[in-house]
């Protein structure tokens, strides 16, 4: 899908491009990927490296344009993998902007795609638009990461008490994603730490901007480190709580068969074809099931007194 807006407030839309307008393409199909490359001289190897899910963060710069690729989260329940992350490219030239990403998404939505807080604000400033999506994406990080530890703390409660590896795997999941996290906020701040450097940009940079940027990247990226490590703590814990549980319920099982034989060999000897002088007694099978019943309460007892039940 192609949006095109006048400026990067995203509010106005425009049918067709002008200058200092903003293009915002999401899960383009094949015919808006040729439409991109002929319509907007785009080069069709670099909209095919931005789609791809895997592309890495980097800055390029030709005469022509200026691409920057940043990582950002979304939602995914793929796998029981609740987030991972895709790249989201920005294509700057002299006429005209184009944000291009594979699927849609809570940095720049399309039903509002807006990324500054003011209601109605026309900005026409391409480099600082991108430190607002460095921004805004780092503000989703945050979002998902407190999101992410919520989930761990349900998944903690039923692995107290769990014997099988069910909320084991649920949780090595929550791992995943800390890691696809980690690996993107680290390539983010690189590929910010190259926008300060670099002497092609000829825009004035807001400094306070991009300090906010930092900051916030560094606060997610660190976040998610602790939560990392964490859970890295916790897979090890919760793997020997779960063999734990497991051998109290075999340990419970063995105490209840060994209770269970005592009746079970008392009615085996009497009841073997031998004579036994009780054969003709009116009370041999009460005091048989009384003498069966009696023994495996005193098992009981000297189970409990032990602690093993």
């Amino acid at each position: 899908m192609i949006k095109i807006f006048k400026t990067f407030g995203g509010y106005t839309e425009v049918k067709e491009p002008q200058k200092g307008c903003w293009i915002n393409v999401t899960n383009p199909s094949a015919d808006e990927i040729k439409k991109l490359s002929d319509n907007f001289t785009l080069p069709t190897d670099l909209i095919t490296d931005i789609l791809d899910q895997d592309e890495r963060p980097r800055v390029e710069f030709e005469d022509n344009w200026t691409l920057i690729i940043l990582r950002i989260p979304v939602e995914n329940m793929n796998n029981g993998v609740p987030f991972h992350t895709i790249p989201l490219g920005i294509f700057i030239t002299d006429n005209f902007t184009v944000t291009l990403c594979l699927q849609n998404n809570e940095v720049l939505p399309m039903g509002q795609p807006s990324p500054f807080r003011d209601q109605y604000q026309q900005i026409t400033d391409s480099i600082n638009f991108i430190l607002r999506l460095f921004l805004r994406s780092g503000n989703l990080y945050m979002k998902y990461l407190k999101q992410i530890n919520n989930m761990t703390s349900m998944i903690e409660q039923d692995l107290e008490k769990s014997i099988k590896n069910k909320e084991l795997n649920k949780l090595l999941k929550m791992e995943k994603c800390l890691v696809y996290f980690i690996t993107s906020i680290k390539a983010n701040e690189i590929v910010l730490a190259k926008l300060r450097n670099s002497k092609k940009i000829t825009t004035e940079i807001n400094e306070d901007l991009l300090e906010d940027a930092f900051i916030e990247n560094k606060q997610a990226l660190e976040m998610a480190q602790i939560y990392s490590d964490i859970q890295s703590g916790m897979m090890d814990a919760f793997a020997s709580v779960i063999s734990n549980n497991l051998n109290d319920v075999m340990k419970q099982l063995t105490l209840i068969s060994i209770i269970l034989m005592i009746p079970t060999l008392i009615a085996s000897l009497f009841g073997m074809n031998v004579p036994n002088y009780m054969e003709n007694s009116f009370w041999a099978m009460p005091l048989i099931l009384l003498g069966s019943l009696l023994l495996s309460v005193i098992g009981v007892i000297l189970f409990r007194k032990r602690q093993w039940f």
